[in-house]
């Protein structure tokens, strides 16, 4: 199919997502003192400001955009526990027992979002379905199995594997050299999952409020925090920064140098016959593989489309642009779609750290959460709790994730697209390249 042809008839460049579920706008005026100023309305956010106001604090929430513009609604929407710390290799020069820590906390964070949204009955189409984990090379099988057998003695998660003879049991696919399903991975609806947030925090007594983005939170009179938005300001006692992907040099210089906002687009198919979703993808999985230019796929939550997440190049372009790249990488793993159009295209930026693992603590007069790298709507989520916790004085025990070890990006100072990006991703797709030859 030609480049031009690949847009169905109603194409929107805007998250499928938002369908079902958009972000808000809340223009009422702002709180001039509060308890706790929440900068940031993703999971991390909405999370923390609702366990605090819980708590009997006066909370608001503060987004430079909607209410759930940014990163959250623009997700994957799949949920794991400890996968991104040992197949994304963030396990590599972690001392031991500080990875026993925080497999134990991504564990909790898994069983936390779940005890969230069956607890509270939140309206986010969880659905626990499974994961496959393709070897996109042939050398990468010894890594599959060494690290489908870590998962399996650190997290207790089920783990079984395929070869490229029996693979089609997994993935209607024979682009793979084989790989491994966990049994007890899944996905949700991102945007029905922040719906839910949202309406859990008002519930709560959280106060939420667009289009004010903040500028440096500043020392305020009497021991305060003053947060200056393009909307006013506010006097908080505590100031919470969960920007993640979104974290700027403008409004929180220190952290910003600490995570790389990285690009990822996805496309949404036109809706698909249901037998051939079933056979591309049994069983509704999730699907990601061993590249390191990353690619995530799976069927909507209603099991109408299939969507898929990549990056289209080296550099930055707009979604609609991204598309054809995106639908090319996704039919070349299902060449049956080729005969099907595209209904969205849509993009979002993930956070990266140099360690690879997120981190929460105290920088830029607040506490923060940040640093998903890509696994962040149950861990995001987690430490949006978490900081609520510490703030509060609950915790048994610090997180694995709070620690003082926040590496800044070498010559980086927090602006939006970074330089060294397209470097970074031609290595990574010329390593690519070269191991699937």
């Amino acid at each position: 199919m030609a480049a031009n042809d690949i847009f169905a008839e109603g194409f929107k460049d805007q998250p499928y997502w938002w369908e079902a579920a958009e972000p808000e706008t809340d223009l009422d005026p702002l709180p001039a003192r509060v308890d706790v100023a929440v900068i940031g309305s993703g999971y991390a956010g909405l999370n923390a400001a609702t366990e605090l106001a819980r708590a009997g604090m006066s909370v608001v929430v503060l987004d430079g955009e909607r209410i759930g513009e940014g990163g959250s609604t623009r997700s994957g929407g799949m949920v794991s526990s400890g996968q991104k710390l040992v197949v994304g290799g963030a396990i590599k020069g972690i001392d031991p027992e500080l990875f026993e820590r925080m497999i134990g906390d991504s564990i909790g964070s898994f069983d936390y979002l779940q005890t969230l949204i069956n607890g509270e009955g939140l309206d986010a189409d969880l659905k626990i379905t499974g994961r496959f984990f393709g070897a996109h090379a042939a050398n990468q099988m010894e890594a599959i199995h060494r690290n489908g057998r870590i998962l399996a003695e650190k997290t207790g998660v089920t783990v079984s594997f395929f070869d490229r003879s029996n693979q089609r049991a997994a993935i209607g696919s024979d682009y793979y050299f084989g790989g491994m399903v966990i049994d007890q991975y899944g996905g949700l609806h991102p945007g029905k999952y922040h719906r839910a947030l949202r309406q859990r925090a008002r519930a709560s007594g959280v106060m939420l409020r667009s289009h004010a983005r903040a500028k440096p939170v500043q020392d305020g009179p009497n021991g305060l925090k003053l947060v200056s938005t393009a909307r006013g300001d506010v006097l908080a006692t505590h100031v919470v920064t969960a920007t993640n992907g979104y974290t700027r040099k403008d409004a929180a210089p220190d952290i910003a140098r600490r995570v790389v906002p990285v690009k990822s687009y996805q496309i949404a198919t036109e809706p698909l016959p249901a037998d051939l979703i079933e056979t591309l993808i049994p069983g509704g999985r999730m699907i990601s593989d061993t590249r390191r230019d990353v690619i995530y796929t799976r069927p909507s939550p209603d099991g109408s489309r299939i969507l898929f997440g990549s990056r289209p190049g080296l550099t930055e372009v707009t979604d609609r642009e991204a598309a054809p790249a995106i639908y090319a990488r996704m039919t070349e793993i299902f060449p049956e779609l080729r005969a099907y159009r595209i209904s969205h295209a849509w993009s979002g930026f993930v956070a990266m750290t140099v360690d690879k693992v997120a981190h929460m603590g105290k920088r830029d007069l607040s506490d923060f959460a940040v640093g998903c790298n890509g696994n962040g709507v149950a861990l995001m989520s987690y430490l949006g709790y978490q900081t609520a916790q510490k703030i509060l004085g609950r915790q048994n025990r610090p997180t694995a994730f709070d620690r003082e070890d926040f590496t800044a990006v070498p010559f980086y100072d927090g602006r939006p697209n970074p330089w060294f990006l397209p470097i970074a991703a031609a290595w990574y797709r010329l390593q690519d390249w070269y191991e699937r030859r």
